[in-house]
């Protein structure tokens, strides 16, 4: 038996095992199934937004606000909105028709207390947003009011779902949140309803029917199957056995064979608010990193065209700086790093960083992320790529847990990391490198320790700033500051590959994709 015949043979085993006497899964037009990998820890969105719970729970809760693919915001629990000439006054009106899964009406007071009370204690990013308030109100069952302390014109994309997910309050008032959400059975407004979760096999969803917008869903029930092995996602979507893999669900060296087959397609749309970017994180505490010509060095070592095509597969774009050229406010007209290990080495004979007598400068540990064969080859190529320069390189596997800890706390020489944007460089950008953000143990805050007062004035400049044409002007030049200081090594933007049953319609309707609640999402 070969290694393809053993993968089918193991999908077909993992099918029958997952969803025996539910062959209706697969012959229902009305049921989709999916890939979810890894499996959420929980499904309360408002406490945990890690990728897989945002993919099943996006479907069960809601923020007020969608966004198109060009982040233009849209209703979803809010009908409309007004924001004050002076941007500090920010009035949304609520959908009236919009129920609890429990039946309970949803009002301007569960508003109030997801963002006044719950997402505060529990949310990093809605705290930083949320703080900002001088007062939430709700003048009646459906206005909510926003009233800021300062300016701050990132506020209206602080709304997706993820961000700021509305959670029920008549559920979790005045009870220990993290405790109680975890335990209970996650209850949203959204068009899908938890059914039943067996772990380690499948998370079903069914059809809300006191779901506010008519006609929707479509669908009649979501499958999200839990398969954590690579190949056997692979096998499922091209058996049909699924129709939808999303996120990194497919290896990106299978992408391209698994959607040039006939029932399947591939976009890589609908991940436009989150532009999910790649870099080599360094620590900036450390010599001889926190020199920025070491940092420049790397810089001209690290291919990105390599990192796009030979371990990418083309679902990338290479970067050029701090903020994704799918967001709003980026600037390509910055200085640019080619390729050269003879720059590179000038850079570090000019450190005063000479050869020993086995031709190395220095070395680094590199702790790896323990996220699968794409994070590994790229610490393999870095490994590769400064030894040309004499700068070698040593892996350190790690598990997730140690990996955190290890980056969080400042505890490492270089290491990987993903951010994404979330809309607006004040929202998902300026963390990565404000000062003020260095905050020890704390993941996606400034682990690198960078610290630059000008580009700490840049961004905070630029976040309270309303006049659009001004924020580009700042944000233009933070972007070439921290490209001539490289903090981090930005490698690519990554763009994921959706796969889906080219019968499915509606899946890609806005900057969140597969995110996003599948209310109009349907097979032809």
């Amino acid at each position: 038996m070969n290694r393809r015949e053993f993968n089918l043979m193991l999908a077909a085993m993992v099918g029958s095992s997952v969803f025996a006497g539910q062959s209706h899964a697969q012959e229902s037009i009305d049921t989709l199934t999916s890939i979810v990998n890894p499996e959420p820890p929980i499904l309360n969105l408002g406490l945990n937004q890690q990728t897989p719970t945002g993919v099943v729970a996006g479907k069960m809760y809601e923020g007020l606000l969608s966004y198109t693919r060009d982040l233009t915001p849209q209703p979803l629990l809010a009908d409309r909105w007004e924001v004050s000439e002076d941007g500090l006054t920010y009035t949304f009106h609520l959908v009236k028709n919009a129920k609890w899964h429990d039946g309970q009406p949803f009002t301007s007071a569960d508003v109030v207390f997801s963002c006044k009370t719950l997402l505060p204690e529990v949310h990093p990013r809605a705290r930083d947003v949320f703080n900002r308030c001088e007062t939430i109100s709700a003048p009646d069952d459906h206005t909510v009011v926003f009233k800021l302390k300062k300016a701050f014109p990132a506020f209206l994309m602080a709304f997706e779902t993820a961000s700021a997910p509305m959670v029920p309050r008549h559920l979790l008032e005045g009870k220990d949140f993290r405790k109680a959400g975890a335990e209970q059975e996650p209850i949203g407004t959204g068009p899908f309803r938890l059914a039943e979760w067996v772990k380690g096999s499948h998370i079903r969803l069914a059809a809300f029917d006191g779901y506010y917008r008519e006609g929707q869903p479509k669908l009649k029930e979501i499958f999200y199957r839990v398969i954590p092995d690579a190949a056997s996602r692979a096998v499922s979507l091209e058996q049909g056995e699924a129709q939808l893999a999303q996120w990194q669900d497919i290896e990106p060296f299978d992408a391209a064979r698994l959607a040039a087959l006939p029932h399947l397609e591939m976009t890589t749309n609908g991940y436009e608010y989150f532009s999910p970017m790649l870099w080599v994180e360094v620590n900036c505490r450390r010599p001889p990193m926190n020199d920025k010509r070491f940092r420049q060095a790397l810089m001209h070592l690290i291919d990105r065209n390599f990192v796009r095509d030979r371990i990418m597969f083309g679902l990338a774009k290479a970067a050029t700086g701090p903020i994704a050229s799918s967001m709003r406010f980026y600037d390509a007209n910055v200085k640019s790093y080619e390729p050269s290990v003879e720059k590179a080495v000038a850079l570090l004979e000019d450190m005063g960083l000479k050869p020993d007598a086995s031709g190395m400068r220095v070395t680094l540990k590199f702790t790896m992320v323990p996220a699968g064969d794409t994070w590994t080859r790229i610490a393999e190529y870095v490994r590769q790529a400064c030894g040309a320069a004499g700068i070698k390189i040593e892996l350190q596997s790690n598990d997730l847990a140690g990996w955190v800890a290890a980056v969080s706390n400042g505890d490492f020489d270089i290491s990987g990391n993903q951010l994404y944007q979330n809309g607006d460089p004040a929202l998902g950008v300026a963390r990565t490198y404000l000062s003020s953000n260095i905050r020890k143990g704390v993941m996606f805050s400034n682990t690198s320790g960078y610290s630059n007062p000008k580009v700490d004035e840049l961004f905070e400049a630029a976040a309270v700033e309303l006049d659009q044409t001004k924020r580009q002007a700042l944000y233009t030049k933070v972007q070439k500051l921290l490209v001539e200081e490289a903090p981090v090594i930005w490698l690519c933007e990554q763009k994921y590959p959706t796969i889906y049953d080219n019968r499915l319609k509606d899946l890609i309707t806005s900057s969140t994709g597969v995110n996003s609640n599948f209310g109009t999402t349907h097979f032809a």
